[in-house]
């Protein structure tokens, strides 16, 4: 199955690397670009991509907004969305994953990312910039209400909340705890329902938000 793709930046440049780089993956295609977040919506209604790549700055309408709009529950129009950006330290990143966007890239991640990101993006995963995990989910933690209304996790999907905190795939997790990815991926949704999280990214943060990140990973 071939992953459309909108990209929303201001920069024309940026515009032409992503859809130089996704353009020759055989998975991926690139069927829109918009200069602003108003006209990614309406692009998006429009063309009807499964993934948005909406930088975070933008003028009319930011990749926050954006990201919150075609998140939110119910929108009439919808995409999975990566955020990107240019600076590791971005105040208003989680603000962008507590609207529910499933990735966040730094600009200069590398082409390899940016694939990636988009796959994980279309398989309900989500894909971080290795460089910013700590300290995005560290920026995190203390910002938020605690969730006491979550119900209680087993013993098991702690050890797998514990590493998707700590940004492995199913794959990963499936490997180091002998299950398959299948499992995992009914674990997270069980896990996922249970904390209210819109996505993993979700449980990630929850994870460094309450210490049920474990040493060691």
């Amino acid at each position: 199955m071939t992953i459309r793709v909108l990209i929303a930046d201001d920069q024309e440049q940026i515009r032409f690397a992503f859809r130089t780089i996704l353009g020759a993956a055989p998975d991926i295609e690139v069927v829109g670009q918009a200069a602003d977040g108003v006209e990614a919506l309406d692009s998006t209604r429009r063309l009807r991509p499964d993934v948005v790549i909406a930088d975070i700055r933008m003028p009319r309408m930011d990749g926050l907004e954006l990201t919150r709009i075609l998140c939110s529950p119910g929108a009439p129009v919808s995409a999975r969305v990566v955020v990107v950006t240019t600076y590791d330290l971005d105040a208003y990143v989680h603000t962008a994953l507590r609207h529910g966007a499933c990735g966040f890239l730094l600009k200069h991640s590398g082409s390899g990312l940016l694939i990636e990101a988009v796959r994980a993006a279309m398989a309900g995963d989500a894909l971080i910039s290795p460089s910013v995990t700590v300290r995005l989910l560290r920026e995190l933690s203390g910002r938020h209400e605690e969730p006491g209304r979550a119900q209680p996790l087993t013993d098991r999907e702690l050890d797998i909340v514990s590493l998707v905190a700590d940004g492995r795939t199913n794959a990963e997790i499936g490997a180091e705890l002998y299950i398959t990815a299948g499992t995992v991926k009914t674990h997270l949704a069980h896990i996922q329902r249970k904390l209210g999280a819109r996505n993993r990214v979700g449980i990630a943060a929850w994870a460094w938000e309450t210490g049920h990140r474990r040493p060691g990973h």
